[in-house]
């Protein structure tokens, strides 16, 4: 029976990219959702838990801090530089090939479990949003690893705003409604094209989305 509020936990996808399982010792997990769905606290009850339980678990995020094409990145979104979506989708590109590189393999291989806040999902979806092709941007992330098991929480964009604008930071690039309105479009697609994704309704408590969440992962823990 499908647990409440678990809109897809399919393997039914259209396999049109070049990338690649993950078959390392670790596990690798992804959460991509939209801004202010509440993803950093599904992540770190997840992280607790998997400690609780024994394994080694490292928490990062993209876009990166410390690479130059993630520091680039970062000054679009902050809205200090312009550029174009096909060039910020290939900062995001070259910054996700640094990060699987130099941090999640390495983790990977040495068996850590590993939860990335941000993958690309959203790269995705946000490229759509700003008129890019889907198929083109998936195929720019030919060779990278698809997660082990990767979560959407669905929030409305309303709820994400009012979350967002309660943090009492300014607005990044696509921190508006409408902009998150048309991201959720892609969003809601891409489980079939990506394996591995579930989405999940987020707007409830925060520990039934976490049930939901350790169910999924009960389930790596067992295989």
């Amino acid at each position: 029976m499908r647990p409440k509020g678990l809109f897809f936990l399919e393997n039914r996808y259209a396999r049109i990219s070049k990338m690649i399982q993950n078959t390392h010792q670790g596990k690798f997990i992804v959460f991509d959702s939209l801004d202010g769905s509440g993803q950093s606290t599904q992540i770190s009850l997840l992280r607790d838990f998997l400690i609780g339980k024994g394994f080694n678990v490292l928490v990062t995020k993209e876009p990166t801090k410390d690479s130059d094409p993630g520091k680039k990145i970062r000054e679009a979104l902050d809205r200090k530089v312009k550029l174009d979506p096909l060039e910020l989708q290939k900062l995001f590109t070259e910054d996700r090939r640094i990060h699987l590189d130099n941090l999640i393999i390495p983790a990977l291989k040495q068996g850590t479990w590993v939860i990335t806040d941000r993958y690309f999902l959203s790269t995705f979806a946000y490229g759509v949003s700003e008129g890019l092709d889907l198929d083109l941007l998936i195929k720019m992330n030919d060779g990278f690893l698809y997660p082990d098991q990767g979560f959407i929480l669905k929030v409305r964009p309303e709820v994400c705003i009012d979350r967002i604008e309660k943090r009492g930071t300014t607005k990044t690039l696509f921190e508006r409604k409408a902009k998150l309105a048309e991201v959720w479009k892609t969003y809601e697609i891409l489980p079939q094209r990506v394996p591995n994704f579930s989405i999940m309704d987020g707007e409830r408590a925060i520990l039934e989305v976490f049930e939901d969440v350790k169910q999924a992962i009960n389930k790596l823990i067992t295989h």
